[in-house]
């Protein structure tokens, strides 16, 4: 069953202007005549699953340390964020190209109703970061018996 979100297109947006006050103060990566590249922040990509006994939130952070990575659940939110650094110009290595993103990052998402949240759990691992988000006894689906009189 799929939540109900109310639209609100003030979030919408201050989304929109936050993402392009972001654009434009962020500093190009290269210099005169050479293609400039903008280093934006970006979103990792998720998946979320739902089985009968909880929610699963799969997001891909590749070359994303674990302890550049936070997740909170508070006020019925589950908030992702963190930060993929970029690789820094060594002596001897140039970079001619770079067209994936860097950046902190931020994924919210409103928890379900039946979500014990005392009992999320988090773990990392192959640039996977993955959410256990249990179901509520009282929300599992059970059978109940029904004497017919």
């Amino acid at each position: 069953m799929a939540n109900i979100v109310r639209w609100n297109p003030f979030r919408e947006l201050e989304d929109m202007s936050s993402r392009l006050n972001r654009m434009l103060t962020w500093p190009t990566i290269g210099g005169v005549g050479k293609e400039s590249m903008v280093a934006s922040t970006w979103a990792p990509a998720v998946d979320i699953v739902e089985t009968e006994t909880e929610y699963l939130v799969k997001a891909e952070l590749p070359e994303v340390k674990k302890e550049d990575v936070k997740v909170v659940a508070q006020n019925g939110v589950l908030s992702l964020t963190g930060e993929r650094r970029i690789e820094k110009e060594e002596k001897g290595k140039k970079f001619h190209r770079i067209e994936r993103e860097y950046g902190v990052f931020s994924r919210t998402f409103q928890l379900p109703d039946d979500v014990e949240d005392t009992k999320i759990a988090a773990e990392f691992k192959d640039g996977i970061l993955q959410v256990h988000m249990p179901k509520s006894e009282k929300a599992k689906p059970r059978a109940v018996s029904i004497k017919v009189d």
